[in-house]
């Protein structure tokens, strides 16, 4: 098939790429490479299968393609709150533009969503039907709001024009091609560990995380968009819940036991319980996560090792 990935220079989008090349599919990566990089994508550079496009999805786009990966979005606080108004347009005007072209060539669309549409849950754990709780003029509404219109979008064009859509809720992801300075927990504690500085848990670490590697979230996204019968939403993520102390103990000892852990406060709307209901994925997709944190934790250190050695 002829499919599209937005976002495709990113960290999710370049492991998806890396899928659809390996199973013989022309891909086009669309990329304003605002966090994507090159480097990601670079070892397909030269396949006549594959193309890379500088756009950004704000604006409108015309192309011939069967499927719409649709992952562009800054997707870490430090990134979509540089320039949260962008932040709402990538949401709003970018999945608008992409919908419109799914409707024009009849292909099917993804929306890759976020467990922030759930924002700081009062119930736990988060199943498809629980309607969230999130600050609307919060500084992470930019993110958590604009996946959620996204969201609103996305089910509107497949009830008015009968577009083919599939919606799925990620959840904390890690691994490989992770940009060092995200902000991310995971990438933020590698990176400290590496340099030897105290990895900063915010408040007291006791706020709970799951933890899905890469190939096992692309496994699930790639399930559900080939899915016939389902359109979702379904929860992708790792129902291990771990807490945020747990996991700063956990790269502790895989890097360097001698580095110090030192609190900071909480920031704003920070949620303090987030762990996927994955029923509907198991059931619907026969999806399970594979990887234990440990091992991907260790092939995701070894990858940040050998950039932090290179640069």
């Amino acid at each position: 098939m002829r499919i599209l990935v937005t976002g495709g220079a990113g960290f999710l989008g370049s492991h998806l790429i890396d899928r659809l090349m390996e199973q013989g599919h022309e891909v086009i990566c669309l990329d304003n490479f605002f966090t994507g990089h090159k480097r990601n994508i670079l070892k397909w550079m030269d396949s006549p299968y594959f193309e890379v496009v500088r756009h950004d999805i704000t604006e409108p786009i015309r192309l011939e393609v069967d499927r719409i990966y649709h992952l562009a979005c800054p997707a870490s606080p430090v990134h979509y709150q540089y320039n949260p108004v962008k932040t709402v347009k990538t949401s709003v005007l970018g999945t608008l533009n992409m919908l419109g072209l799914a409707k024009r060539v009849k292909a099917r669309f993804l929306l890759a969503s976020t467990s922030e549409v759930y924002g700081d849950p009062t119930v736990h754990p988060q199943t498809e039907d629980y309607r969230g709780n999130v600050n609307p003029i919060g500084i992470r509404a930019c993110y958590d709001e604009g996946k959620r219109i996204a969201e609103t979008l996305t089910f509107d064009y497949h009830r008015q024009n009968n577009v083919d859509v599939r919606v799925i809720r990620i959840f904390n992801t890690y691994g490989p091609r992770m940009q060092e300075h995200d902000g991310r927990v995971v990438s933020n504690f590698i990176v400290q560990a590496l340099r030897g500085i105290p990895l900063t848990v915010y408040g007291d670490g006791s706020q709970t995380r799951s933890f899905c590697y890469a190939s096992d979230l692309i496994d699930g996204m790639m399930r559900l968009m080939e899915n016939e019968e389902h359109i979702g939403p379904v929860n992708i993520g790792n129902p291990d819940e771990y807490t945020i102390l747990e996991l700063a103990q956990t790269i502790q000892k895989l890097v360097n036991p001698d580095v110090e852990i030192q609190f900071a406060p909480l920031p704003q709307d920070d949620p303090k319980q987030r762990q996927p209901d994955i029923t509907r994925a198991k059931e619907w997709l026969g999806w399970t996560p594979k990887v234990a944190l440990e091992d991907g934790l260790k092939r995701t250190i070894e990858d940040f090792r050998q950039r932090l050695a290179a640069k």
